[in-house]
């Protein structure tokens, strides 16, 4: 799946306007440079930065950026300073250094020059270059180009308060067929938590519909203290809601873009870290008990993000402008880590080399412990819902490579912009390899549903020093399974007992908390009620996450759930009537199977050779199995999941009533017709499609 890309999509001139400056007379390099003057000094404009260019030096250590604030006339009106410092170790872009200068308020001119040193000997600067920095995007005079976040309008010298990030996005969405503005839930002090649903020529009605474009989401404030790249997403939106560039408008045109500006909006009010609760949102995604994170994650079910973003900020000083992760947790599958990494490795570090910023592994030089293996953090959770996504976090200092940053203003204007050009970069990205994307969710869903592999309960996939020399000195800590918390044996399902299930608890906000029932629901996960208690199969496509939450052996779980083991394996011939719970895994079945009423069948790996007849039945989750033979469920009560299943027959899926449950079909091989008729809810493919050799019908036409 990872591989180096010979092209890369260009962006645009919406985010990157190509406006090397050419130098005037006055300014023209000279015929012959002084030994070890840098040279070939170009500056090219873009959305709140500017990407200096120039020749390497031999033997140069580093280099230094000088801006100078100048007049219409080139006349300096303020100090030339230090703005930036370029090491080798910075980029993959080692015999052709770039640097993102920014911090500047757009729309300002300036002069730049650029010296390397060796050592610490400084070396002549490089002729001038002056140019004017391209002005906060949209035109002041065109209805919805003309807004302007309160971040904006103070020259950054203040973050958007919630009351004017609401009528912000207000406004965009009166003015704008592109955007609608929903509202995903509450927080603790009852902030709306509000969402942007943003496509072309306008979103989806439904989230069904929407989850049927592929979707992209970024979270943009889960730390309220860290807010830089909430105010790039309101930017961000601004332009996705009104720009009329033809890259805009195609991206929009094959995906529905999902921002939350504010997913912990009494943070952000109150400029801490965690919510009103002091709970650390991004230490909750799995567990949700807090009404922010349950919201998100609600969304994450309804919507089905195939990509995703999580902006943060980081406060080593010696870290990149712009640390990334995929989601590292061992039970996410293969295929998600791969796609991720593809998008960090394969994409943010080239184009950020090519921009200037300095595009690195979260914890590059100096990080410390940090981004493990907790599947409570989003990324992590994201990954175990099979969602290509990457952590974000904006060096919250400037550092040693941008030492103006001690002005509050220009720091905060640089953190910014970066987030800006990265989620757009990320859209760049899931345009242009979205095929790969769906084809590496639709192989881990079916990998996850085959229940196959060890379950790892803490421990992250190593992420190597990328490439060499490689952006920052240091990656991401080992983070290797202890042996105790490895589990070979990985069980069928999980029963609960009705007390563990339904039972209250005290974990949520003022000791009350929403039950295990609710939480299970809110990932969307199956259950079966039977006679016995409830049982949670692991043939679903969110297998590596519910053992962290139901097993003993979890570290932040719900509750110790029963293991279940396989109840049927080998050969069996002759029919098969099934009651109560009946988990069939690596079996042979020679004869016809019936699913009794209350009855429950799950299989994984299992072969039937007869026809498949569920009538009344709790629940039929099937999943990398075979059936030669017709199949016929009706009347179910509680779920029906068939993933990756090759079925030599037809199938019949009809009135089963699963409540807020959506039956599955997907992935699936069906050699003969397919009738779907009176179910409720409808039956999804998960955007995964089936392979039907006969008509398809009703419900499941589009299947």
């Amino acid at each position: 799946m990872r591989r180096q890309r010979p092209t890369l999509i260009a962006v645009s001139t919406l985010i990157a306007v190509t406006l090397t400056t050419a130098p005037t007379p006055a300014n023209a390099q000279r015929a012959a440079a002084e030994p070890s003057q840098v040279t070939a000094l170009t500056v090219r404009q873009a959305d709140g930065y500017a990407t200096l260019a120039w020749q390497p030096v031999p033997d140069a250590t580093d280099y230094q950026i000088e801006r100078t604030p100048v007049d219409a006339t080139n006349t300096p009106t303020g100090a030339p300073t230090i703005v930036g410092i370029w090491r080798p170790n910075r980029q993959i872009n080692q015999q052709a250094p770039t640097f993102a200068d920014a911090g500047f308020n757009p729309g300002d001119t300036f002069q730049w020059r650029v010296r390397a040193r060796v050592g610490t000997t400084e070396q002549p600067y490089s002729d001038p270059v002056v140019a004017t920095t391209t002005a906060p995007w949209g035109n002041p005079e065109t209805p919805g180009q003309h807004l302007r976040t309160q971040w904006e309008t103070t020259h950054a010298a203040q973050y958007t308060s919630d009351t004017d990030e609401y009528a912000y996005t207000a406004a965009i969405d009166a003015l704008s067929d592109r955007v609608r503005v929903v509202e995903l839930g509450r927080t603790v002090q009852n902030r709306p938590i509000n969402m942007m649903v943003i496509g072309h020529p306008t979103p989806a009605a439904t989230p069904q519909a929407v989850a049927a474009t592929a979707p992209v989401a970024i979270n943009c404030n889960v730390h309220g203290n860290e807010p830089g790249d909430r105010e790039a997403c309101l930017i961000m939106a601004r332009q996705l809601a009104f720009s009329t560039d033809p890259r805009i408008t195609d991206l929009l045109s094959h995906t529905t873009v999902l921002i939350v500006p504010t997913i912990n909006g009494d943070g952000r009010a109150n400029n801490t870290r965690g919510n009103s609760t002091g709970q650390d949102l991004n230490r909750d995604y799995s567990l949700i008990r807090q009404p922010e994170t349950a919201a998100y994650i609600r969304m994450v079910r309804d919507y089905r993000p195939v990509a995703g973003y999580d902006g943060h900020e980081f406060g080593n000083s010696r870290a990149g402008d712009l640390p990334m992760l995929p989601p590292r947790h061992q039970n996410v599958a293969q295929p998600i880590f791969d796609q991720s990494q593809d998008m960090i490795e394969g994409h943010m570090y080239a184009k950020g080399a090519e921009a200037g910023w300095w595009a690195c592994p979260y914890g590059c030089e100096g990080g410390g412990n940090v981004g493990l293996s907790e599947e409570t953090i989003l990324r992590n959770t994201l990954g175990l819902k099979n969602v290509t996504n990457s952590l974000l976090e904006l060096r919250s200092s400037g550092g040693q490579t941008r030492p103006d940053e001690g002005n509050t203003a220009n720091n905060r204007r640089r953190k910014t912009y970066s987030a800006l050009w990265t989620f757009h970069q990320f859209l760049d990205y899931h345009r242009a390899d979205r095929a790969d994307i769906l084809s590496s969710r639709a192989e881990a869903i079916e990998t996850q549903a085959a229940n196959t592999g060890r379950l790892v309960f803490r421990g992250s996939r190593p992420i190597p020093a990328h490439p060499a020399p490689h952006p920052g000195d240091s990656p991401p800590p080992l983070d290797a399974p202890p042996a105790n918390l490895i589990l070979d044996n990985a069980p069928c399902a999980y029963k609960l007992t009705d007390a563990q299930y339904n039972g209250a608890r005290t974990d949520g906000p003022g000791g009350v908390g929403t039950t295990v029932a609710q939480r299970i629901a809110a990932h969307g996960w199956k259950v079966i009620k039977t006679a016995d208690g409830y049982y949670v199969p692991l043939n679903q496509p969110e297998r590596g996450l519910i053992p962290l939450l139901l097993d003993p052996l979890g570290v932040e779980k719900l509750t110790d759930g029963e293991r279940v083991h396989p109840t049927l394996t080998g050969r069996r011939n002759g029919p098969l009537t099934v009651t109560g719970f009946t988990c069939a895994t690596n079996a042979t079945i020679n004869g016809p199977v019936t699913v009794r009423p209350g009855a429950a069948l799950v299989t994984t790996a299992t072969t039937i050779s007869g026809p498949l007849t569920a009538t009344g039945a709790a629940g039929v989750l099937l999943a990398d199995s075979t059936v030669n033979g017709p199949v016929r469920i009706a009347n179910t009560t509680d779920a029906v999941s068939v993933i990756d299943v090759t079925i030599a027959g037809p199938v019949d899926l009809s009135t089963n009533t699963t409540g807020t449950d959506t039956p599955l079909l997907a992935g699936t091989t069906i050699r003969g017709p397919l009738t779907c008729t009176g179910n409720n809810p409808t039956p999804s493919n998960l955007g995964i499609a089936n392979t039907v050799h006969g008509p398809r019908t009703n419900q499941c036409a589009a299947l």
